[in-house]
């Protein structure tokens, strides 16, 4: 039986961004097979997004192991009967110079924010390049192509993924699979005010100096990224391939 509704598999859409791109690709007719760590929180929103329907399957897991994100991608296909879309939401800030940077640091922040993209990108390509192609998204960062202060191995594995993105997008085009990345700057997620509260600060009071620095006048809300994510795995984008798509308001990295 052929299946007609297509499927996006979108990584860490328990978040605060990823929980957005899950619903936009609901609204838009999609399948979504959701992937996070938080077990509770993925099946919370999965709660959400199916209250008119089977809209979302979950599998929760950690991206750091090879085998799940394999897993996730043969599952998407499994449960809904093909794999049209993959968005790499998932990833970790990881902050300090390289002498504040520890071992255990480094390896974490490059097994979530690129090993996890490589091993799910592989698996998604194999399959996509014998079914007609598709779209991935990575999400890189500003700060992974114009590095800020501070974060040395964020900085790094956000410039990892924008190129990989980049060489990906030129290899499979040809098969039909558009690889692009988009490069947010702050965006008003839970994870960007834990990271004031963390440090002392109060989140609204920070978030608001923040806005202050933008040229549109505020930082991103999680909306404002995930239409560019949607938008990239649609029709509408369809000569856009191995670029990497800067989303900051005009706001250059400082």
């Amino acid at each position: 039986m052929t299946v007609t509704r297509k499927t996006a598999v979108v990584t860490g859409a328990a978040g605060g961004l990823g929980s957005v791109i899950a619903k936009q690709f609901v609204e838009r007719g999609f399948s979504v097979v959701a992937g996070d760590a938080d077990a509770g929180a993925l099946d919370a929103v999965a709660s959400e997004l199916n209250r008119d329907g089977q809209n979302v399957w979950t599998k929760a897991g950690d991206l750091r192991s090879k085998a799940y994100c394999e897993e996730l991608i043969d599952f998407a296909v499994q449960a809904t009967g093909r794999l049209d879309a993959l968005v790499n939401n998932a990833g970790i800030i990881t902050r300090g110079t390289i002498l504040e940077t520890t071992d255990e640091d480094w390896e974490r922040t490059w097994e979530v924010n690129v090993n996890a993209i490589f091993y799910t990108c592989r698996r998604a390509i194999a399959h996509m390049k014998d079914h007609g192609g598709g779209s991935i998204v990575n999400v890189s960062s500003c700060w992974g192509l114009y590095p800020g202060p501070g974060h040395a191995a964020y900085c790094a594995s956000k410039g990892a993924v924008a190129i990989l993105s980049k060489c990906l997008g030129r290899d499979h085009a040809a098969d039909g699979i558009r690889v692009n990345a988009v490069c947010p700057n702050e965006v008003n997620t839970p994870m960007l005010r834990t990271g004031f509260i963390r440090r002392g600060f109060n989140p609204d009071t920070a978030i608001e100096e923040l806005n202050r620095t933008v040229p549109l006048g505020r930082i991103a809300e999680p909306e404002d990224i995930a239409d560019v994510v949607t938008f990239l795995t649609s029709d509408a984008s369809r000569y856009i391939a191995g670029t990497a798509i800067e989303i900051n308001g005009a706001k250059a990295v400082s």
